[in-house]
Parts: structure tokens; sequence; C-alpha cells
């Protein structure tokens, strides 16, 4: 557990997956991706899927960003991905501090890919069957535009979007969007970046009110190696673009002292960096 205040946070990893290592780390050759990494004989790599718990005990504000891949996996997609998820991962994280999944308050929805939120819903009886959510009692948030994208998604990354993982959600009554390209701050405790590189309006929170804070980079980094500038994914829509907001969380963490939560790193929750925005240094791995 990592106490920022007003928050305890913890790293929960959700289950596991394996994708194609030449496009998670895009024009980068092998000979020294491969150095970093293991990889399968099929030329994939393992990644986690990390759920960021935030509990604010004062306010009673128990927040989930992302949820895991989730259960609804026919066994050919399941095996192609080697995707793993533990349904009992967040319960059981949430039980260990004393809490429910009753008394999650709410759910930030970074993206709507699958890897990352899948989880958000579940088949309730068989598979195909009728679909519930995870958290209905807790408010939902994702970008206004980002969810346009979800739903009308572009050639490039259409597959990554999968309408049951997401869509009940307006049936239910529970979405809050985030709107515009600097938005106010939902609650005490959090802000929000918003990056395109990856994704269109993809949304990072900013965690604490004091000196120190840390920040949920989501797919802009999703391990530790990939925190070397140029070390961006063939996912990303705009390659580019994900290399000039690295710069930009680079030096927000370089000089106010941010701390960086992965989404998918296998055996690292977050760290603290220092060094050069073209080449940052792990200096410390936190304990999540």
């Amino acid at each position: 557990m990592l106490k920022i205040e007003p928050f305890e946070l913890y790293s929960v990893v959700t289950g596991s997956l394996r994708l194609d290592g030449g496009a998670m780390f895009g024009v980068v050759p092998k000979v020294l991706w491969g150095n970093a990494t293991d990889v399968d004989d099929l030329n994939r790599i393992p990644l986690a899927t990390r759920t960021l718990l935030a509990v604010d005990r004062g306010r009673s504000r128990v927040i989930l960003v992302d949820t895991g891949c989730g259960t609804k996996w026919n066994p050919k997609a399941a095996q192609r991905y080697a995707v793993t998820h533990d349904p009992e991962a967040i319960p059981n994280a949430l039980r260990r501090t004393g809490l429910t999944v009753e008394q999650v308050t709410d759910v930030i929805v970074t993206h709507a890919h699958f890897d990352h939120n899948g989880g958000l819903t579940f088949w309730r009886n068989e598979p195909g069957g009728e679909l519930r959510l995870h958290y209905p009692q807790a408010r939902h948030w994702i970008h206004r535009r980002h969810w346009e994208h979800a739903h009308h998604p572009f050639v490039k990354d259409r597959a990554s979007f999968l309408l049951e993982d997401f869509h009940p959600l307006e049936k239910a009554g529970v979405l809050h969007f985030v709107e515009g390209e600097a938005p106010e701050s939902p609650f005490e405790g959090v802000e929000w970046f918003i990056s395109h590189g990856h994704t269109p309006y993809l949304l990072h929170p900013v965690l604490g009110t004091g000196e120190q804070r840390l920040m949920f980079v989501s797919d802009l980094v999703p391990t530790v190696n990939h925190l070397r500038l140029t070390w961006v994914m063939a996912y990303d829509v705009e390659p580019l673009r994900t290399i000039e907001e690295k710069e930009s969380i680079y030096k927000l963490c370089l000089k106010n002292e941010v701390l960086i939560a992965f989404p998918h790193d296998p055996r690292v929750g977050g760290v603290a960096i220092v060094g050069e925005i073209e080449r940052p240094i792990v200096s410390r791995v936190l304990e999540l």
C-alpha cells in the first residue's frame, strides 16, 4: 500500500495476457526489446492487467481505475491472447482493506479497450447471456469524446473495442462524462491528464492533494520497459503524438515528483523516476 493524501493506493493484478512483442514495441527491433522481457514461441510477451484501487476513508470514496479483461471470453479468443482473469481479485483486494464491492463509489474508465475494461460487465448466467454491471452503484467516469470513438472506432483500432464491455453503462444510467481538453476535477484529490496518441481522449487520473501525487499512465507507458521515450506501441493510433505526450508526462514527473503507476507490467506496479526526459531512470519501485 502507498499512502498519498487523501488516498490509500493499491495496484491490483486482475489477470494476465500475452501480446505480440513487435506490436508492443513498434519500430524498436527485437534485438533490443528481446533483452528486456520474456517472449514465448509465438513472439508474445507477458503482460499483467492492473487495476488501481484508491481509498479515501475520510470522504468514504472508493475508486477503481480500470477493471481488467473480464470473463466474457470464448475459448478461441482467450487462447489467442492467453487471457486469464481472476474475478475475485478486486473483491479480495477490497476485503483486505475492510471494504466490499458495494462500497465502490467511482470507476474511472481510462479507455474502453478490452484489456482495460472488459471487467465492467459480466454474463449473468451463461456465455452470451444477460449482461450485468460489476459495479452498478458506482459512477463511471469516461471522456465523452472517447465514448463516442468507442462506438465509431477507426479501422485500425476497432478490434480493441467490444460493445458488450461498455455499452450497458448507458442504459444503467451510471455514466458520468468528462468534457474537453482541460477538464475540471470531478472531486477533491483527482485531476485529469488527457492524451490522444494511443487512442483519442484517453483519461489519465492524477491522484493526490499534497506535494506528492501519482499518475496512472495507462497505455502511454504500459510497462517499465516502455519508459524510454521512443519505445511506443504499434497499437497507438498516433505514435509520434504518444512520444510528445510522454515528454509532457516526464516533465511533470521530474519537476513535481509525480509518481507513475503502470497498467500492464507483470512485476512492477509503479515507480518514481529521475534523470532526463529522453531517458528516465527508475529511482524507486513503489510498494503499491
